[in-house]
């Protein structure tokens, strides 16, 4: 049985774009336990919360009192104890995600008092090189496996592929940018879809994030091709982007790793 009592308090809360935040959570009254790079816990309100102004109407919930749970991906480092940080979109007939974006700082909700999944970068040795692939927010898992191992120092050599529709969608792209230009083992390459939106011309990619594979744009920033003897990769996002990047990399010789069968190929799909 949960406890319906709220147990954290938001401490941070940063607006990236309308229906995009970044939400910093921390325990009251308790101390966070330890958790691995890429998992996820579980973040409620009761259906008495209100919503945000611009998200849909609904009906109010029969039990108003019940909690709204969802999963969220951690994206702060796993040696940050004090916070959790959490990357989150707007869905505007969502049941959770509007009253998240009413929250302000002090506000209280729930939140799981342990992590679960099998998204992490645990089973990668750090001989292999490991490619992260996202779109939206499913770039938040990666920020906390970077985030862990900057704490020690860079060992894998990293690339990460983030898609998004609008260069104010890309969340964590200064801090990327950032690492991308002091780390030799790092690579970014952001790609946005909807590039006839932007207020000043976008100088990046367009597309989609399979054109980066396609196109060999990550071959050119490492001056070789990842394959299946030397590379783990990440899949992170919209289940569409998953479903073709794993028919790219089946046919290069890659494989999906399940409980049973290991593999290189890592899935986290959200819908």
């Amino acid at each position: 049985m949960i406890s319906k009592e709220a147990n954290a308090v938001v401490v941070q809360k940063i607006e990236l774009a309308p229906g995009l935040i970044k939400l910093r959570v921390v325990p009251d009254g308790w101390e966070l336990p330890d958790f691995t790079a890429g998992q996820y816990s579980l973040l409620g309100l009761p259906g008495s919360a209100p919503r945000h102004p611009s998200s849909e109407a609904e009906e109010v919930p029969a039990d108003a009192k019940k909690l709204i749970l969802r999963a969220y991906s951690v994206a702060s480092s796993s040696m940050a104890k004090e916070y959790l940080e959490f990357y989150i979109s707007m869905v505007r007939s969502g049941a959770l995600t509007p009253r998240l974006m009413n929250l302000n700082i002090g506000d209280k909700l729930w939140l799981s008092t342990h992590f679960s999944g099998m998204f992490t970068m645990s089973d990668v040795s750090y001989e292999f090189n490991v490619v992260l692939i996202a779109t939206g927010t499913g770039v938040a898992p990666y920020m906390s496996m970077i985030r862990t191992e900057a704490e020690e120092g860079i060992r894998h050599r990293f690339a990460v592929i983030h898609g998004a529709r609008h260069s104010w969608d890309l969340g964590y792209h200064a801090q990327l940018i950032t690492l991308d230009k002091l780390s030799k083992n790092f690579s970014y390459i952001p790609i946005i879809s909807d590039a006839h939106d932007e207020p000043v011309p976008w100088k990046g990619h367009t597309g989609f994030v399979q054109k980066i594979w396609r196109d060999g744009v990550l071959d050119k920033a490492w001056d070789f091709h990842p394959t299946s003897k030397d590379t783990h990769i990440f899949l992170c996002g919209n289940p569409h982007m998953i479903d073709d990047m794993i028919k790219l990399l089946e046919k290069e010789g890659f494989r999906e790793q399940t409980r049973d069968v290991p593999g290189n190929i890592h899935l986290e799909r959200y819908d």
